[in-house]
């Protein structure tokens, strides 16, 4: 453990190390924190809450939590598999299914393990079957820039779990630059050998930048490619983006059926720590024999389904998105509302969606910055500086007022003018 202690003492000298809170009770947007290393509690303004549609204390999700504890117990005790799964598991299925247009779906603990279960279930085939054998290679093409669930499961695909207990063939995963089209169908046409397996994967909504797959120009090239698989991470696209939230098909005009009829079959990964209050996570597909792949993968298998409360508070939370589509409509003004006036104060705002990257003179270290908009201002943003190019990142969501947003620009106002000191030519 020498290195180890030596490596995290090295990361605390050079302020790498990110900022601690403790927090003890929310209101809406006002949450009572504790600075973890001094003690001091604050009531701050939040914009790093990822409740995009703020329905965490919604009380009809509450109740729906709590009934189902009162029903079921806090937890199933088990996989799916054996005798973990309950009637909610079922509902909240055809919930997800119905709000994304795809008939079959599977829940998982979270987007990592849903990821990781999909790599089996896919390039593997989770399981060892008698007189089957896969002779088919597969090929994985990933955005630069996705979510580090997707890169921990895809460049791990040739040795997840799946390839232990089986013979599969082998799987090669590359790189395409960010949302770069044109270098998506070059590699494709580089690397994709007759009877490969294709699959093409990308955050619907990147969480560092706030910007859109162009999801018509990836079907059209991946319409070139018959069977193509390709899997969308809806985590920051449901709720948020589309008219009533559905997300990035819904955002463009189109339905998964419109991939299915082009030859490609459409793969949707729902999160539930962002639009739907809870935790967790689900893929949905077209394809009903994927589904008992994935319930039985290493990742389901080795772990207990979804716990009853956080399924209820899913499922009540998506219910209520269906039910209530103002929600998204208040959280796309919200959106558009503190964008402009980020721009009108010479904010740089990269993306389009509601999570807002600001991009910082280079002088200003986004740590200090948040650190003073917290003490001076009461306003609690997300500082960047090792998972990304240093920014601010904020999140808006519908329960932030007009006033609360004026509020966090002026803040970062004078929270800017405090800290960067532009040079000047001095003429003669």
């Amino acid at each position: 453990m020498q290195v180890v202690k030596e490596y995290v003492q090295r990361w605390y000298d050079s302020g790498l190390d990110p900022d601690e809170y403790i927090c003890h009770q929310k209101q809406g947007n006002l949450v009572e924190i504790e600075e973890a290393t001094t003690g001091k509690r604050q009531t701050v303004l939040t914009f790093c809450t990822n409740d995009v549609l703020g329905l965490v204390q919604n009380p009809a999700v509450r109740q729906a939590a709590i009934d189902s504890i009162l029903q079921y117990g806090t937890s199933n005790s088990s996989c799916s598999v054996l005798s973990g799964r309950i009637d909610l598991h079922r509902q909240l299925e055809a919930e997800i299914s119905a709000f994304k247009h795809l008939p079959h779906t599977q829940l998982f603990l979270n987007a990592w393990m849903a990821m990781q279960a999909l790599m089996d279930a896919f390039c593997h085939l989770a399981i060892p079957v008698p007189g089957f054998q896969n002779t088919r290679e597969t090929l994985i093409l990933t955005d630069v820039l996705n979510h580090g669930c997707i890169v921990a499961a895809v460049v791990n695909a040739g040795t997840r779990s799946g390839k232990v207990f089986g013979n599969s063939p082998r799987v090669r995963v590359k790189p395409y630059r960010h949302c770069d089209m044109e270098d998506l169908a070059r590699k494709l046409r580089r690397y994709a050998r007759p009877g490969d397996r294709i699959l093409v994967i990308s955050d619907a909504v990147f969480s560092m930048d706030g910007d859109i797959a162009p999801l018509p120009d990836m079907l059209d090239v991946l319409q070139h490619y018959d069977g193509s698989v390709l899997v969308m991470d809806e985590a920051h696209a449901s709720g948020a983006i589309g008219a009533t939230g559905r997300g990035i098909y819904e955002h463009f005009g189109i339905l998964p059926q419109h991939a299915i009829e082009r030859g490609i079959v459409p793969l949707i990964m729902t999160t539930f720590s962002k639009f739907a209050a809870s935790a967790g996570a689900a893929i949905s597909s077209h394809v009903a024999e994927l589904i008992p792949l994935l319930n039985v993968s290493p990742t389901s298998i080795g772990t207990i389904s979804l716990p009853p409360p956080t399924t209820a508070a899913a499922l009540e939370s998506i219910r209520q998105v269906r039910q209530h589509p103002e929600l998204v409509k208040t959280l796309q003004e919200n959106t558009q509302y503190l964008r402009s006036r980020l721009a009108e104060n010479d904010f740089i705002n990269i993306g389009e969606t509601n999570v807002v990257p600001v991009l910082l003179p280079a002088e200003i270290n986004p740590k200090e910055f948040a650190r003073q908009l917290m003490a001076q201002h009461g306003i609690w943003v997300s500082p960047i500086w090792f998972i990304a190019k240093p920014r601010i990142r904020i999140t808006a969501n519908a329960l932030h007022t007009k006033e609360e947003m004026d509020r966090l620009v002026a803040g970062m106002v004078a929270t800017r003018d405090l800290l960067y000191q532009p040079k000047t030519t001095i003429s003669a």
